[in-house]
């Protein structure tokens, strides 16, 4: 079954940098799109970042510019560069895959961006 374990959320200055990392298992990563979404408090879910399997990747308006998503297919692994971080960028973030008709998303890592 699909297995997608996030991690590298945290506490994290205004003008900061985060990186998250997401383990994927279960399915033929190399194949297939990931993506990132996140949630904050109140908020409808938004997708942040997809990464295609030949690094092709989309930004939502929200984050361009300043997040960068990738993947290294020889660790099943994907990755949100998060620089110049702001309060709005506050939420749990999610790694997720559309794989067999289903969307599939990890149990998510905190983010939370304060002074």
């Amino acid at each position: 079954q699909v297995q997608l374990v996030e991690s590298g959320g945290g506490l994290v200055q205004p003008g900061g940098s985060l990186r998250l990392s997401c383990a994927a298992s279960g399915f033929p990563f190399t194949n297939y799109a990931m993506k990132w979404s996140r949630q904050a408090p109140g908020k409808e879910r938004e997708l942040v970042a997809v990464v295609t399997p030949i690094q092709t990747t989309n930004y939502a308006p929200s984050v361009e510019g300043r997040f960068t998503i990738s993947r290294d297919n020889a660790k099943n692994t994907v990755y949100l560069q998060m620089n110049n971080l702001n309060s709005g960028d506050t939420a749990v973030y999610y790694c997720g895959v559309w794989y067999w008709g289903a969307d599939n998303w990890g149990q998510g890592t905190q983010v939370t961006v304060s002074s």
